[in-house]
C-alpha cells in the first residue's frame, strides 16, 4: 500500500479502541491514539532511506512490538502534558501510546500482506511469506478507500456523525 492506504487501514485497527477509549471518559486519549496511530502508520517505510531491504526487518512483528515498546518509554519519560483537547491524561498514558503504536505497525505490515509483493512477518526467525495478492500497492483506488473507511470508521467511533 502507500501512505493513504496504510494511514487508512491504521485508522480503521485503531478506531474500536478509540471508542472504547472515548466512552471510558478520556476523549483527550483517544485524541492522542488518532495522532500516534497516524504518525506510527509509514514508519516501516522508512526503510526506503536506510540500506534495509524494503519489506524487511521494518516489515515485521518484531520491528513493531520492538518500535511499540521504544514510543511507550519515550511517552514514560516525556514531560507530562495535557492532551491536545486540553485534558489531563491518566497515568497509563505511556502503556496507551505503546500498544497503539504497535496496532499501527503491525496494521502496516497487514496492509502489505494484501498486495502481491507480501511480506515475511516473522523474519528471521522464518521465511514464512504471506500474501493475499488482492491489489498492487499503487492502486489508487484501494489506498484512497482505505483512507475513507479508515476515516469514517474513526469518525463513527468516537460520534463525531450527526
Amino acid at each position: 500500500m502507500y501512505w493513504r492506504g496504510h494511514v487508512g487501514i491504521a485508522l480503521l485497527a485503531y478506531a474500536p479502541v478509540a471508542g472504547a477509549v472515548r466512552v471510558a471518559g478520556e476523549p483527550g486519549l483517544a485524541v492522542l491514539g488518532a495522532a500516534v496511530a497516524v504518525a506510527c502508520s509509514t514508519l516501516p517505510d522508512l526503510d526506503h532511506r536506510l540500506p534495509v531491504a524494503h519489506r524487511g526487518p521494518t516489515h515485521t512483528v518484531a520491528f513493531a512490538v520492538a518500535a511499540g515498546a521504544f514510543a511507550a518509554l519515550a511517552a514514560g519519560v516525556a514531560p507530562p502534558a495535557s492532551a491536545p483537547t486540553g485534558v489531563a491524561l491518566p497515568p497509563w498514558t505511556p502503556a496507551f501510546v505503546g500498544g497503539v503504536a504497535t496496532l499501527s505497525l503491525c496494521s502496516h505490515v497487514a496492509g502489505d500482506a494484501i498486495t502481491p509483493m507480501g511480506i515475511r512477518p516473522f523474519r528471521p526467525l522464518s521465511a514464512w511469506h504471506v500474501t493475499l495478492d488482492l491489489t498492487p500497492a499503487a492502486n489508487p483506488r484501494a489506498n484512497r478507500l482505505f483512507l475513507g473507511v479508515g476515516a469514517a470508521a474513526l469518525a463513527l467511533s468516537v460520534g463525531l456523525t450527526p
